[in-house]
Parts: structure tokens; C-alpha cells; sequence
């Protein structure tokens, strides 16, 4: 039976943490576990959070003595993962009752995937759903593909194994780690995407995506990005030459702007189309 782990990078939210938890247990697919890492909170979350998942040993959570960022978190974290599959789950944020046994069924069902990814729902502080994501599609997987804009986005999962194939998450990113993530995986095989929300995505003053300047996630996502060209070989995108070293990131989102434009868009959303016939 596949395990699946839910690997939950955690700082000073311990306040919403009881609706996370509550999505975990009531899940109906049951073999599971769940990869708590708290980032030296400066308040009392980490006792919340135990309160919640004492005696439950499906719950594992670990501390690290100083803040180590984002990125340094979510790739410690899934060296604790024993499970097959993996998904990150912000501590602010939930799933549906489904998602796991949904997500699960797709993998058995097509052995070769190695990721699957949803919709999610856009909800305000107290989780209370207001809007699909619009953004999030189905994709044509190639190697200029860089999610940018964002069609990839949560309830992403992947195989355990795929990710050890990569270099895995940097863990120096204090943004867009979710982006390198992705991109990483991606490069890996086939994607599915699951049209149908199963991830509950909370909108409030304190996230920590939200609570970025956005110049600095744009800066990221970029490095990101050139990091991603490079790994992947390409020297010229668009008959533009990609840059040997980062400078700036107008310079990184220029090189991806003729994929905006109706043409690209149409010829990409055939691609999508052949490919599920």
C-alpha cells in the first residue's frame, strides 16, 4: 500500500494549525504520515501544535534550534520522509477530505507519473472558500517550460524517488522554493493534472508568501529560473541568448515573454490537447 508523507515546513502559525491538522486526520485515505519541521518559532506554536498531535504517532515534529528560512526547512524536511509519495503543506493551509486518496489513484493508475498537481481554492482568514485558482492549468511538460506565468501550483505531489534524483530543493531560497520544486520534478517525466480542487489555500496578513516583498519573490523566482535554463543546457530561448551569469531578473522574464503572446498560447494549448487524446 503506498505511504504517503505531508511535509509541513512550519513558523509562528500555530494559530491556524488546528484546521490543518483536522484536514490530516479526516482524510479517507488512511496510510499516511505527516513531516513537521518548526523554524525556531518566536511564539507558542510549537506547543500548540503538540497539544494537537500528541499520541498520534503518524505526527513527527522535528525543531530547528535557529530560523532557517524557507528553503533550508522544506528540503529537511523531506529527508525525514518515509513515505512514497510527497506534498508540501503550508501549516496555515488544508486539503480536502479526498485529496490524498484522489491523488493516490492517479499515480496507480498511470505507474510512469512522476508528479500530480490540482486546483486549489482561494479562502479568506478563517479557510472559508471564495475562488478557484485561476491560474493553475493543464501543461505541455517540455524543456522550456518554466511555469512562468504560474500554472503549477498546490496540491503538487510527487514520488519520493523522482526528488532524490535531483539536486533537490536549494536550501539557500528564501522564496520561490516551491518553484524550484516544481521545476526540478518536472524535468524528471510525466505530469498529471487533476482538474478539481483539492487544496484549501488561506489568504491572511501573516503568510509567509504574502508577507514577501514582491520585488524579492520576483528576484527569486528569476534565479530560479536562469538556474533552471542552465541545468537544462539551453543557450538560446526565442533566438535570445541565455545569459552565462544573473544580473537581473527584467532580463531572465524577458527571455519568456514571447510565450504570452496568442500564437505561443494557441500552439502550446494544441500540444496540451495531442497529448490527452
Amino acid at each position: 500500500m503506498i505511504k504517503f508523507s505531508i511535509l509541513i515546513a512550519h513558523y509562528n502559525n500555530g494559530k491556524y494549525f488546528k484546521e490543518c491538522y483536522h484536514s490530516l486526520i479526516n482524510q479517507t485515505y488512511k496510510n499516511w504520515e505527516v513531516i513537521i519541521i518548526d523554524d525556531a518559532s518566536t511564539d507558542n506554536s510549537v506547543e500548540m501544535i503538540q497539544s494537537l498531535i500528541t499520541n498520534d504517532s503518524r505526527f513527527k515534529l522535528y525543531q530547528n534550534n535557529i530560523n532557517q528560512s524557507c528553503g533550508f526547512t522544506k528540503a529537511a524536511c523531506i529527508q525525514y520522509a518515509q513515505g512514497d509519495l510527497c506534498a508540501y503543506l503550508d501549516p496555515d493551509d488544508a486539503i480536502y477530505p479526498q485529496a490524498l486518496e484522489k491523488i493516490v489513484h492517479e499515480f496507480i493508475h498511470k505507474n510512469d507519473l512522476v508528479a500530480v498537481y490540482s486546483q486549489m481554492r482561494l479562502c479568506d482568514e478563517n479557510l472559508t472558500p471564495e475562488s478557484t485558482y485561476a491560474g493553475t492549468k493543464q501543461i505541455y511538460n517540455d524543456r522550456y517550460f518554466f511555469n512562468c506565468p504560474i500554472q503549477v501550483a498546490h496540491f503538487f505531489t510527487f514520488k519520493r524517488e523522482t526528488y532524490l534524483r535531483t539536486k533537490g530543493i536549494n536550501p539557500n531560497l528564501k522564496n520561490a522554493v516551491d518553484q524550484d520544486l516544481y521545476l526540478k520534478i518536472l524535468e524528471q517525466g510525466e505530469v498529471k493534472y487533476l482538474k478539481e480542487p483539492l487544496y484549501l489555500y488561506r489568504i491572511h496578513p501573516h503568510g509567509i508568501s504574502q508577507d514577501t516583498s514582491k520585488q524579492s519573490a520576483k528576484e527569486s523566482f528569476a534565479r530560479v529560473i536562469h538556474e533552471t535554463m542552465k541545468r537544462r543546457g539551453l543557450k538560446v530561448i526565442n533566438n535570445k541568448t541565455v545569459p552565462e551569469i544573473f544580473t537581473n531578473s527584467q532580463e531572465i522574464f524577458e527571455l519568456l515573454n514571447y510565450q504570452n503572446n496568442r500564437i505561443e498560447r494557441l500552439i502550446s494549448k494544441i500540444k496540451v490537447t495531442l497529448d490527452n487524446i
